[in-house]
């Protein structure tokens, strides 16, 4: 017999209007002209050997991939991702599901970063009609259109809207297409279903974002560049809302899964930085890496040459490219990200440092003349 469930029918939303929010992105976005704090000797000869690594795989013509978590967002690091997208120096972001929900909070209403122990208590957390249902949505239309769902996100930021097909025109699809081409079919029923359960016109639906100018996954799609959205179900605050469907996040994010997997497979001579991300990055990246290197070696060919640089605020004195993997007894055994991404082959460094002055060390080292 199957498991009672929670019917988030019962839930009392709130306007994201009303919610007290503690970053103001006008306010808080950092500038990519800020000096960043004093790095050590040693840590700013990872700086530049990053730099030097990243201009080299630009020059050959190869990934560079970063991949991060929500906080870097949070910090107002948009305009130093934007600009290193902007000018050549990344080809590939991808961050987790909170990373997504910032940056469209941030382009929908300049604010995000709610009190989290205090609507904890008085049943609010998480619980904002506009975040969970233009971002679900979102991703339910992006499904049915074959997209990813940093792709789908992305997308309705930077048209400002969302493209809500008919109905009669969904239910062919999905009877036309129910041999040929399944999963399609199965993505039309759904879109089908959340159109008739919150009344939806078909037509363009205008979702304004009055400050889009910050966000790096409308930036990001309208350059061309992937920005994956790695998700875990229950995670984020859209799955409180009763437009989300996990049918949809699954779609969209197996796409996205396999779009980072598609440029991991060019990885050679080509660079890897994970920022602030502890198990997001380290998770995905082991297991396209596996399947790129399996490709590979089906090609006659191996993945040797790349670079990785991860970088986290937590304190860690071990030479991982020089001593490889600590022992149980050490403290940086329990790295978790720096364990794996040091099995990964290629050459690997951990830099101890702050998101933000890590980017803008970067940033400002690469357009150094």
């Amino acid at each position: 017999m199957p498991y009672q469930k929670l019917d988030r029918g019962l839930l009392a939303l709130k306007k994201l209007s009303e919610r007290k929010n503690k970053v103001d992105i006008e306010r808080d976005q950092i500038p990519v002209t800020q000096k960043p704090a004093h790095f050590s000797s040693s840590g700013q000869l990872i700086i530049s050997k990053t730099i030097e690594r990243i201009r080299l795989a630009r020059k050959k013509q190869k990934p560079v991939i970063l991949a991060f978590g929500a906080h870097t967002i949070k910090n107002g690091m948009a305009p130093s991702l934007i600009a290193l997208m902007e000018e050549g120096w990344l080809t590939h972001l991808a961050t987790n599901g909170a990373g997504i929900i910032h940056d469209w909070e941030f382009a929908f209403q300049g604010k995000s970063s709610e009190n989290v122990r205090e609507n904890v208590e008085h049943g609010e957390f998480g619980l904002w009609e506009e975040t969970g249902f233009n971002i679900n949505l979102a991703i339910i239309v992006g499904a049915y259109e074959g997209l990813g769902y940093g792709e789908a996100v992305g997308k309705m930021i930077s048209r400002e809207g969302l493209q809500i097909p008919d109905t009669k025109v969904l239910y062919d699809v999905a009877t036309t297409t129910m041999r040929s081409d399944p999963e399609l079919s199965a993505a039309a029923v759904d879109l089908a279903g959340v159109i008739n359960r919150f009344g939806l016109p078909h037509g363009f639906m205008v979702i304004k974002h009055p400050f889009k100018k910050y966000s790096v996954q409308a930036r990001a799609y309208e350059l061309g560049i992937p920005f994956t959205g790695h998700p875990m179900i229950g995670h984020d605050i859209i799955y409180d809302h009763p437009a989300n469907l996990g049918a949809a996040i699954g779609r969209t994010a197996l796409n996205d899964f396999l779009a980072f997997a598609k440029s991991v497979l060019n990885l050679e001579y080509g660079v890897y930085m994970s920022i602030g991300s502890a198990v997001m990055s380290p998770m995905i990246f082991e297991k396209a890496f596996a399947m790129a290197q399996n490709i590979k070696i089906q090609e006659n060919s191996h993945i040797d040459n790349h670079y990785m640089l991860i970088a986290d605020i937590a304190k860690s004195d071990w030479d991982w490219q020089k001593n490889g993997e600590p022992p149980m007894d050490n403290p940086s055994y329990y790295l978790r990200y720096c364990k794996t991404f040091s099995r990964m082959g290629g050459e690997m460094h951990y830099l101890t440092a702050d998101n933000r002055d890590f980017l803008l060390a970067l940033y400002q080292g690469l357009t150094e003349k």
